[in-house]
């Protein structure tokens, strides 16, 4: 006799009250295992994937991709009749916190690039190779991608909404020939050829491409199937789906001005001129956490431009040491460095407001948050106890944090506990900005671009390397003083990197 279990959404995060479906990996009909994964949801923080706790037949899905679900809600159904896994017999999922042992781990994937910050807290990354760590239980709904998923086709469901980012936004912490801090895209490889129009990198018929390009070729009524792709393994980009909408449909007629006409631009059919991008996920909660903390937060922000000649040459002198032979130096690095020792010097500027007890909590440790656009929208993943790394392990945790952020897969616990943040507006060619603390912290630094001018050194006019640090402090814990002093410490230690050994 058939006997069906519903799982319902859990809170895979802190305090989770909704999550968005982005795409389900069964279909009604289709046997699944314990802990197979099932289900990719977007919470606020990170895109997750769900295990199934159950082990039998799927009979039915409950929510179309695209949904909006709170807590609790049934999103499948499975019949157990076959045999209910013995982890969770006698438990009801979605009811709050499941047994870690519950979450079976696979095997670790082969060596080669997952970091140490990464597998500290969720080992695991899609395309890329990692080396061996120890595995720790997680829970169900915090499942571990450890390679390519194969989807299977859909018969049919809600369509997608379109991705909520901007084409043109680019990881913060990404990396341009002279300043951000990089590492190779998670799953690239030279070697593998692109895939022809209207194959598929499974076998299985279906154009490999991840949800968001998927989401975008919708709205913009492109065919997957006729596109080749440049990505990892043949897969399709947001750039391939851009370029075929791009090319013109047959060749234009040649025109008498180079401009369009105005006849031209006001025949545009009224659905291309305008578009309305769904609020959700990431994006939707940090618009809610910057305009909190715009509000909240008295801000005060200060500028200082400094000589980093002497940054630039340490940079490239780092760079020739073994010590640094597997990691990408770049100045971001160094200011990094230069905000860990001015907080070790200043501890009040990493530091929160508590309202509710109306206290000042000083933190004696460093979180330290890396500002990165992603496709998803803004996030700040953060390295856990900064201050306690030397200054290879720095390097090696910006170029771990940098591929997970990149490639979408920072879990919500890098993007909790933060105590103080760089943003580095300087890969976007801007001198300086007003940037917004990331609640609850009490500072962010922005690091500009490095540009050649003249500069007055030594008594003489000169082409130096200089750059506008800003830095925003909420006033009702960092007063002036304070504020101006901590910025005077990093600018002074960029301009001389000796003065970081001296105050180390």
């Amino acid at each position: 006799m058939p006997e069906v279990k519903q799982f319902k959404l859990p809170d895979v995060g802190e305090g989770l009250t909704e999550a968005d479906i982005v795409a389900w990996h069964v279909k009604p009909g289709d046997s699944v295992a314990l802990n197979q994964v099932i289900v990719e949801i977007e919470t606020a923080k990170a895109v997750v994937e769900l295990p199934c706790p159950y082990e039998g037949v799927v009979t039915g899905l409950l929510v179309d991709e695209g949904a909006t679900v709170d807590v609790g809600t049934p999103i499948i159904e499975v019949d157990v009749s076959g045999g209910e896994g013995p982890a969770t017999a006698g438990r009801e999922p979605g009811s709050g916190a499941i047994a870690a042992e519950s979450a079976v781990i696979p095997a670790a994937p082969p060596q080669g690039a997952e970091s140490p910050l990464q597998a500290a807290f969720e080992p695991g990354m899609v395309g890329s190779p990692a080396p061996k760590v120890e595995r720790q239980a997680v829970l169900v709904g915090y499942g571990v991608k450890l390679g390519t998923t194969k989807r299977r086709q859909r018969k049919g469901g809600k369509a997608r909404t379109p991705a909520t980012s901007s084409p043109a936004q680019a990881d913060s912490a990404q990396a341009d020939s002279a300043q951000a801090d990089s590492a190779p895209a998670t799953g690239a490889s030279s070697a593998a050829p692109a895939a022809s129009p209207g194959t598929a990198a499974g076998g299985n018929g279906r154009p490999a491409a991840k949800p968001p390009v998927r989401k975008l070729a919708k709205e913009l009524g492109v065919e997957l199937a006729g596109l080749a792709g440049t990505g990892p393994n043949g897969s399709i980009t947001r750039e391939d789906v851009q370029a075929a909408v791009a090319q013109p449909a047959a060749p234009p007629a040649p025109l008498a001005t180079s401009a369009p006409s105005v006849a031209a631009w006001a025949a545009t059919s009224a659905a291309g001129r305008e578009e309305r991008l769904a609020v959700r996920g990431v994006r939707k909660h940090m618009a809610a956490a910057v305009a909190s903390s715009a509000f909240t937060a008295p801000h005060v922000t200060e500028f200082l431009q400094v000589d980093v000649t002497g940054t630039m040459e340490a940079v490239r002198g780092l760079r020739e040491l073994p010590e640094f032979a597997q990691t990408r130096v770049s100045p971001l690095l160094l200011v990094a460095k230069a905000l860990l020792l001015a907080v070790a010097r200043h501890p009040m500027i990493n530091s929160s407001w508590d309202e509710g007890a109306q206290e000042i909590v000083v933190k004696h440790y460093v979180n330290l948050g890396i500002a990165a656009a992603t496709e998803r929208g803004l996030i700040v993943p953060n390295i856990k106890d900064a201050h306690a790394l030397s200054l290879p392990g720095l390097a090696a945790a910006l170029g771990g944090l940098t591929a997970t952020a990149r490639a979408g897969k920072a879990q919500p616990a890098d993007l909790t506990g933060g105590t103080i943040t760089i943003t580095n507006v300087g890969v976007f060619g801007v001198d300086a900005g007003t940037p917004i603390i990331t609640p609850p912290e009490a500072a962010i630094l922005a690091f500009g671009q490095v540009r050649s001018m003249p500069w007055v050194h030594e008594g003489e006019l000169a082409i130096r390397q200089v750059t506008t640090l800003s830095l925003s402090f909420d006033h009702r814990i960092v007063d002036g003083d304070l504020g101006s002093a901590v910025l005077r410490d990093v600018g002074a230690m960029l301009a001389d990197p000796v003065r970081m050994l001296a105050w180390g």
